[in-house]
């Protein structure tokens, strides 16, 4: 067989771990490991959520043999060349887990390539996209009947996470969970914006919680490009001001072997700082979550979860992406834009929206979405609810489930893409 090389496109942290590593490792299944006949490379296109550490990240992967960062991603979509002068086979694949899909139709012309496409939501360019993996057959319909043939339903690719379970009886024994313990996930943010306000609010939370129900246990994974230290500062009352507005809970961060948080209560909440978390977050009962793409990560594991977004400090919110972002973080004068910004948010969520990603997806509110002057014992009564009634948590764990496409995509979309090895390269 003659050499090939397959280039992956993708750009965010959660298309990184819940896309690309699933795929890569498909692909290593169905093509082999013979580097020398199949060589995989990664190429990052820029992203508004990603923390810095994707190509530390991607290169822990051992199905890839290369990886460029995203810095470097449009000099080598106009020009064609990469930082370090990557040389390039004959015959290849373009595969593309993210970003803009305009990319793989550049990128594979220039380099005479095959392209192949995920489409999870939407798919364009199809008279220059060789081939399309999609969620769900609804995305067929949408085509104009003479590029239907180019189109296979593969399923959900964020499916695929769910199947990283093989380190849960790891997990257990390092939380020392105990029989009968339900593990609850506090998912407080990444971006400082956000940690102000979630950090104490989930303690809070996870306070009344813990009252109620003395069989909990709390964990919080923590974003990889968050030291613990700088976490902690947002459980202290005395350099996090905000805290003030849920009752001034507090904590102590406490370096051990498994680090977690102390509550001045003394409530232990467990820091998971291993990346991706989704072995962890699939042995959560329930989450409570800020809005974002956790929603996403937790609705394709089937996680039950109550969606938070407070609105106690609106000069706290400033993690908007664009140019809402850039005007609220500006020096001095970012404070008003922030305020204008996020009040004109919340005169325009005055009309009943879904901004969870599962509701979004189902067209209706399968978790609740709760937004305003949210108060900790109010938002854990929802918890506390449906953990006295396990009916409850077992039917949104199967709409969420009902939700999102079938597993197994990322072998169906590898076999795509060895079909595209296998034929002629684009002319």
């Amino acid at each position: 067989m003659q050499a090939l090389d397959i280039l992956i496109l993708s750009n965010g942290p959660g298309e990184l771990t819940t896309w690309v590593r699933p795929v890569v490792q498909a692909i290593r299944q169905c093509m082999g490991d013979d580097r020398q006949q199949i060589r995989i490379s990664l190429v990052l296109s820029p992203c508004p959520n990603a923390s810095g550490r994707e190509v530390a990240i991607a290169q822990t992967y051992p199905e890839i043999d290369r990886v460029q960062g995203a810095k470097h991603f449009f000099p080598f979509l106009i020009g064609g060349k990469t930082a370090e002068g990557w040389d390039w086979r004959d015959r290849g694949v373009v595969v593309f887990l993210g970003g803009d899909q305009l990319f793989p139709v550049v990128i594979g012309k220039r380099l005479g390539y095959r392209t192949v496409v995920y489409g999870e939501w939407e798919t364009r360019w199809h008279s220059w996209i060789d081939r399309f993996g999609v969620m769900k057959p609804e995305l067929i319909d949408r085509v104009p009947p003479k590029y239907v043939h180019k189109l296979t339903v593969v399923g959900d690719l964020m499916a695929e996470a769910s199947a990283f379970q093989s380190e849960q009886l790891k997990i257990s024994e390092q939380l020392q969970l105990g029989e009968g313990q339900d593990l609850i996930g506090l998912l407080v943010g990444s971006k400082p914006s956000k940690l102000a306000q979630g950090v104490p609010l989930c303690l809070a939370i996870a306070h009344h919680l813990h009252a109620a129900c003395p069989q909990t246990r709390f964990v919080i994974p923590v974003a990889p490009a968050l030291d613990l230290p700088a976490l902690a500062k947002f459980a202290d009352p005395a350099q996090n001001t905000i805290a003030s507005a849920f009752g001034n809970p507090a904590a102590e961060l406490v370096q051990a072997e498994q680090p977690y948080l102390k509550t001045s209560e003394g409530l232990r909440v467990d820091l998971w700082t291993e990346s991706p978390a989704h072995d962890l977050l699939s042995q959560c009962r329930l989450c409570f979550t800020t809005v974002g793409a956790n929603t996403a990560e937790l609705g394709s594991l089937g996680v039950p979860m109550v969606v938070m977004l407070p609105t106690q400090q609106l000069d706290a919110m400033r993690a908007w992406d664009g140019l809402p972002g850039l005007l609220a973080n500006l020096p001095g004068i970012g404070t008003v834009f922030a305020k204008l910004i996020n009040a004109c948010f919340l005169w325009y969520s005055r009309t009943p929206r879904l901004l969870a990603w599962p509701n979004i997806w189902a067209g209706e509110a399968i978790v609740p979405e709760l937004w305003g002057h949210l108060q900790p014992q109010q938002v854990a009564e929802v918890g506390i609810d449906w953990l006295d009634h396990p009916e409850k948590l077992e039917q949104i764990s199967r709409k969420l489930r009902q939700v999102r496409g079938e597993a197994g995509a990322a072998q169906k979309l590898a076999q795509l893409v060895k079909e595209m090895a296998d034929a002629q390269p684009s002319i």
